[in-house]
């Protein structure tokens, strides 16, 4: 094996999303691969990407992931961790970096229509997603097995963007959020945002003990996992990997820090 090919297996792994949603995703791939050196980047400044247009997400995801390829020595995966930059832009990122994986994330309807006999799911997702292509075509392969309702969430995102993750605001707007679909047992919740998983313990609150509560985050890290032990770029360092923390709101950066620690 030649010194580049070494050099390439401890470059850092790229990972973007519109605002901090993302670190739910990155904090699974820490779990599953401790010894990788992370590169996380949050484009707050410009967050929701969910109300934006697709030619808008494509811009803006393309010229941080960029920049992020031309930090220090490079990186050798990218991984984009939010569902609605996702579907806008990860076919142009696979056409432009081909020489390294390039991993995206979708809502983990999979797992929640499968887990038993025709099961009720509720999809909650940004309002752009929600109205995508992919989202449907993922439904639609799934609908023989299970009800799926994808449930946009406008404003959703915004709390945990804003490191609000729970208190009166927050109980209020997921109880009128739930409210038309309470009626009928529900079994499943897939959390089709990556910020929503910051706000487990206040949708379980909201839907009751009964559904099972599901996001894809662990699903995303062991899909990168597997792409870099098949291109043979797992890390060969013994020692903690490094996560370095930016946005394009530096201010977050504590938020960060502490939603990547929960």
């Amino acid at each position: 094996m030649s010194n580049s090919e070494i050099e390439k297996r401890n470059l850092p792994i790229a990972c973007f999303d519109s605002g901090v949603g993302g670190l739910s995703v990155l904090r699974e791939a820490v779990k599953l691969m401790p010894e990788e050196d992370f590169l996380f980047f949050g484009d707050s400044a410009n967050a929701p990407y969910g109300t934006k247009t697709v030619k808008q997400i494509q811009d803006l995801t393309m010229k941080h992931i960029a920049r992020l390829a031309q930090t220090g020595d490079g990186i050798k995966a990218i991984v984009i961790a939010c569902n609605t930059a996702t579907s806008a832009a990860i076919g142009l990122l696979r056409e432009t970096y081909t020489d390294i994986p390039v991993v995206g994330i979708e809502p983990a309807v999979k797992p929640a229509a499968l887990m038993g006999e025709h099961p009720r799911v509720l999809a909650l997702m940004t309002p752009l997603t929600a109205k995508g292509g992919k989202l449907k075509t993922l439904i639609d392969r799934y609908k023989d097995h299970a009800d799926i309702t994808a449930l946009g969430c406008p404003g959703l995102m915004e709390f945990a963007e804003s490191g609000q993750t729970e208190g009166e605001e927050v109980d209020r707007y997921l109880q009128d959020l739930f409210a038309p679909y309470l009626s009928e047992k529900i079994d499943a919740v897939v959390l089709g945002c990556t910020h929503y998983p910051f706000l487990k313990e206040a949708i379980r609150k909201a839907i009751g003990d009964g559904p099972a509560i599901i996001d894809g985050g662990a699903g995303t890290a062991r899909e990168l996992h597997r792409r870099l032990e098949e291109e043979d770029l797992l890390s060969d360092r013994t020692r903690p990997g490094h996560v370095t923390l930016l946005d394009s709101q530096p201010e977050k950066i504590e938020l960060m820090k502490r939603l990547l620690a929960q």
